[in-house]
C-alpha cells in the first residue's frame, strides 16, 4: 500500500484527509514541521502532504531542509497563501505540485495519483519486472504466466523493491516501511524475509538483480 507523510496542525482537515484516504494509503499524521521532518528523512514515505502555516518550523523550511539533504521524496504543498510569490518560493525550494485550500479531497487524491504516476510509485494494479508481473490489487505474483505464492510482508517487501529499483534500501529503511516504527520484531527480520523472496524467485531476473550491499542493505537493479 501507499505510504503518505501527513504534516498539517489543523487536527480537524488532518482527520479528514486521513478518512479520505484510508483505503487508498497509509496516511502517518503529525502536526508540526520538527516532527514532519524527521519522519521525512526517514525515506519510507512515497509522497508527502505538507502544509506551510506549521509550529516549530514552517513548511518552507521543512522543504529546503529536505532537499538539502537529498531527500527526493515528491512533496505536495497544502496551503491557504494563494499568491504566486508564495507558490513560486516553494517551487523553487523543490515542491512538486500546490493546492489552495480550500479544495476537494477527490482533487487531492487525484493530485496524489498524479504524482506517484510520474514518480513510478503508482503504476495502476500491475508492476512487471522480466517475467515477473505482479497485480497489487489482488496480491497475487506470476513468473511467466505461473503463480508464485508470496505471503503477507513477503508480498509488501517484493513490490517495495520493485518500487524503487536502482535505489539502495538501507535496511532500516526497509525495516521502518513493511514493519512500522512500533513493530515488536527485531531488524534481522528483513534478512530472513529477503532470503524468502529469493528462495522462491531464484531462477528469475529479480533473483539475479537484487543485491545485497554488505553492512548497508539492497539494491535491486533495473530489468534492461
Amino acid at each position: 500500500m501507499i505510504k503518505l507523510l501527513l504534516v498539517e496542525d489543523d487536527l480537524s482537515l488532518s482527520n479528514s484527509i486521513f478518512d479520505f484516504l484510508d483505503d487508498f494509503a497509509d496516511v502517518m499524521q503529525v502536526f508540526d514541521g520538527e516532527e514532519g521532518l524527521y519522519e521525512a528523512e526517514s525515506g519510507v514515505y512515497d509522497l508527502i502532504l505538507l502544509d506551510l502555516m506549521l509550529p516549530e518550523k514552517n513548511g518552507f523550511q521543512v522543504l529546503k531542509e529536505l532537499r538539502e539533504k537529498g531527500i527526493t521524496t515528491p512533496v505536495l504543498i497544502m496551503t491557504a497563501k494563494e499568491g504566486l510569490d508564495d507558490k513560486g518560493h516553494g517551487f523553487e525550494l523543490g515542491a512538486d505540485d500546490y493546492l489552495t485550500k480550500p479544495f476537494y479531497l477527490e482533487e487531492l487524491k487525484m493530485r496524489i495519483q498524479a504524482l506517484l504516476k510520474r514518480s513510478g510509485k503508482f503504476n495502476e494494479n500491475n508492476l512487471t519486472y522480466g517475467e515477473l508481473t505482479v497485480d497489487t490489487a489482488t496480491n497475487t505474483t506470476m513468473v511467466n504466466g505461473k503463480e508464485v505464492e508470496m505471503l503477507g510482508k513477503e508480498f509488501d517487501l517484493l513490490v517495495y523493491f520493485l518500487q524503487n529499483q536502482n535505489v539502495i534500501l538501507p535496511k532500516s529503511q526497509i525495516f521502518d516501511r513493511i514493519w512500522g516504527f512500533d513493530s515488536d520484531t527485531t531488524i534481522s527480520v528483513v534478512e530472513v524475509y529477503v532470503s524468502k523472496i529469493r528462495k522462491k524467485l531464484k531462477d528469475t531476473t529479480f533473483g539475479k538483480n537484487l543485491q545485497t550491499l554488505r553492512s548497508v542493505g539492497y539494491i535491486l537493479k533495473d530489468a534492461n
